[in-house]
């Protein structure tokens, strides 16, 4: 079994089939040795997981929902790939969070994925960030996340 394959076991995480795109984009596209993955939005076994954080949502439902949107990029990646064992490394995340204009916590909802790309990745997860607040997000999802990611 691959090393990343094994570790999600480990962790008892279970990738969801990569989502398709649901307008005019491609879910990922590779460029020499870099992976972009397309926004991911929160959808977790239940659905979707709506909500604006500060209104309808905390900030542990955020980093829930976030990292949904982490085990979408990962289940991206592999669609991609074949093999997670090709990544390189997580090179950025840039996480954007539905809030209310006086939500400041939106680097604690990213964290749900940050932490996700490090427990499934080791050090090679660890990377750049941003993490924007949204007045609005697609379907009326709580988080969307992109990733870029160095492969082999």
């Amino acid at each position: 079994m691959a090393k990343i394959d094994a570790r999600l076991d480990e962790l008892g995480l279970t990738l969801p089939a990569a989502p398709a795109p649901a307008a005019n984009y491609v879910p990922f596209v590779r460029s020499g040795n870099l992976l972009y993955v397309s926004g991911q939005i929160s959808n977790g076994p239940d659905g979707l997981i709506l909500g604006r954080l500060g209104a309808t949502m905390d900030v542990e439902e955020g980093a829930v929902a976030a990292r949904f949107c982490g085990l979408a990029l990962i289940a991206q990646a592999k669609a991609a790939l074949g093999d997670l064992d090709r990544v390189k490394r997580v090179v950025k995340l840039t996480g954007f969070v539905n809030c209310t204009p006086d939500f400041t916590d939106q680097p604690k909802v990213v964290n749900g994925c940050s932490d996700l790309m490090v427990e499934v990745f080791g050090d090679a997860g660890r990377h750049a960030r941003a993490a924007v607040g949204a007045p609005s997000l697609p379907l009326g999802v709580g988080v969307e996340i992109e990733a870029i990611f160095e492969v082999e």
